[in-house]
């Protein structure tokens, strides 16, 4: 069967694209661009505001992040939305196909986690940390663990459940927990993968339970 070349359009006009088949190409065509797969990323867990982005992707213009969004949403990764009533305001959100991205991007992190230039000290978002939670969590060192736990992040709040040697994360109200973090994104990062104290972070409820947890996520060798 003979395939037919397909031209496609980048910011209204024609623009050639990798020249090559393979879907790792595509997929650079995609979000290749830079900031693109980091704004992708904010919408893992649902829909935010612009605001919200701007402030959670330090370094990124307020226009450059209006050109990424416009360029996902032209294909078919992120669309607007608004919030119901009261907040009745405009916000971003991934579609079903941008969320397919996440096991991706999480795979992608823990990766590149391996890089002797990689810097945990830079600013990281709440997304990112409750994303490498889910990635970086160790099956066989969660056996057995059945809990929920919530994080607080100022404004930003999660619930997730641990069972079966996995971590689920949803973002919304903490409700009832077995353990409660409160911290800032990098303060609990330092925490989990920095070996900084518990006590440098406001924990409540069951403080064994939290120490266990604080040990499942073993960062990856440093490549040689």
């Amino acid at each position: 069967m003979q395939l037919k070349k397909v031209t496609k359009l980048r910011q209204g006009k024609e623009k050639p694209w990798y020249d090559d088949a393979c879907g790792l190409a595509h997929a650079l065509d995609l979000v290749g661009e830079r900031w693109a797969l980091l704004v992708l990323r904010e919408l893992m867990f649902g829909p935010r505001r612009f605001s919200e982005m701007k402030a959670d992707l330090p370094g990124i213009s307020a226009n450059v992040l209006a050109q990424r969004l416009a360029e996902l949403e032209a294909r078919g990764l992120v669309r607007k939305t608004r919030l119901p009533p009261p907040a009745s305001v405009q916000v971003y959100e991934a579609t079903q196909w941008g969320l397919e991205a996440a096991p991706v991007i999480g795979s992608l992190g823990k990766w590149a986690a391996r890089s002797p230039q990689h810097d945990p000290t830079l600013p990281i978002s709440h997304v990112s940390v409750m994303m490498s939670l889910q990635t970086m969590v160790d099956p066989a060192l969660a056996q057995g663990i059945n809990a929920r736990l919530g994080f607080r992040f100022g404004e930003a709040s999660y619930a997730a459940i641990l069972h079966g040697g996995r971590l689920d994360v949803e973002r919304g109200e903490v409700g009832s927990c077995d353990v409660l973090f409160t911290a800032k994104p990098a303060e609990l990062a330092a925490v989990i993968y920095g070996g900084a104290p518990l006590e440098t972070i406001d924990v409540k409820g069951d403080m064994e339970l939290a120490k266990r947890f604080t040990t499942l996520f073993p960062l990856p060798p440093k490549a040689e």
